[in-house]
């Protein structure tokens, strides 16, 4: 029993130490620093899409490869809020004014 409590034990600290836990302390602040991240990624692709004194054949795997990194990011995070079955504001009952 003691050596089950044991392995147990070092499971759950090998666990509460791995490295997906790295840098993130808090989820919220892991959601802010991800999101961070998409909104630098989508601005250095506006910038190169909009740049014409870059080639073509430059920007386009650049582009490509950033593209990539946010759905990367995006899937990782999951989605931006909690999807409830009902809206919450139409299931009120409408308001009349006179």
């Amino acid at each position: 029993m003691a050596r089950i409590a044991a392995l147990c034990g070092f499971l759950y600290l090998a666990c509460l130490v791995s490295p997906a836990h790295a840098g993130c302390r808090l989820s919220e602040r892991c959601w802010w620093h991800a999101h961070h991240a998409i909104y630098h990624k989508e601005n250095h692709i506006a910038f190169l899409e909009a740049n014409p004194a870059v080639d073509d054949g430059y920007k386009g795997p650049v582009i490509t490869r950033l593209h990539h990194k946010i759905l990367r990011i995006r899937d990782a995070i999951g989605p931006r809020w909690p999807h409830w079955p009902v809206p919450c504001c139409y299931s009120r009952k409408p308001i009349y004014i006179r």
